[in-house]
């Protein structure tokens, strides 16, 4: 980086101002900064097998609450991607030593639309189907939490979306509108139970 500009690391080390979270997969072929392109510095992340938000995870949740509260994100981004192992292994009721036990969370999501996936007639379909609604369910999550629901009342602008990146093609799919109010929250609840 210094070859191109001499001055990006003292940039760099003088502040972090983010305005987007990315709460995204462990996955190395899932590079957030690289897939928005946005340079270090300009967006905080956080990763995890699978992009989980779960609500007792005291290291997302804090996560949360620091780009919320201390940094002032004005978007959080929940993003997946199309041929995640997590997702498959849970699809497929795959033992993954401990990683199974994290993932039960997104057996969980399997589990609540086993009507939807079934009708999808390949795995490969299912798989990116449980990709994408976990994604919205994780979404949910995010928005349900307190940190947000108290930057909500607080008139915070605030706007978690959901997005999907397929390893295939480099391309963002964008699953929904953003969730930027409790009133939003109630109208995705009442969707995801549809």
């Amino acid at each position: 980086m210094t070859g191109a500009d001499n001055s990006f690391f003292a940039r760099l080390s003088a502040q972090q101002a983010p305005k987007y979270l990315w709460i995204g997969c462990s996955d190395s072929r899932v590079p957030a900064n690289e897939i928005v392109g946005l340079l270090p510095g300009e967006l905080f992340v956080h990763r995890n097998v699978a992009n989980l938000v779960v609500h007792t995870d005291l290291n997302c949740l804090s996560v949360i609450e620091y780009a919320v509260e201390v940094l002032g994100v004005e978007d959080i981004i929940v993003c997946g991607h199309y041929g995640c192992g997590g997702v498959q292994a849970a699809l497929e009721g795959k033992e993954l030593g401990l990683a199974t036990n994290w993932l039960r969370h997104l057996v969980d999501v399997r589990d609540r639309f086993s009507a939807s996936l079934e009708a999808v007639p390949t795995l490969q379909n299912r798989a990116q189907l449980l990709c994408e609604l976990n994604v919205v369910e994780q979404v949910r999550h995010v928005s349900e939490s307190t940190i947000v629901r108290g930057a909500w009342r607080k008139q915070r602008a605030l706007a978690v979306h959901g997005w999907v990146y397929s390893l295939e093609n480099g391309l963002l799919k964008d699953l929904l509108d953003p969730v930027a109010s409790s009133e939003t929250v109630v109208a995705l609840r009442r969707n995801l139970a549809g």
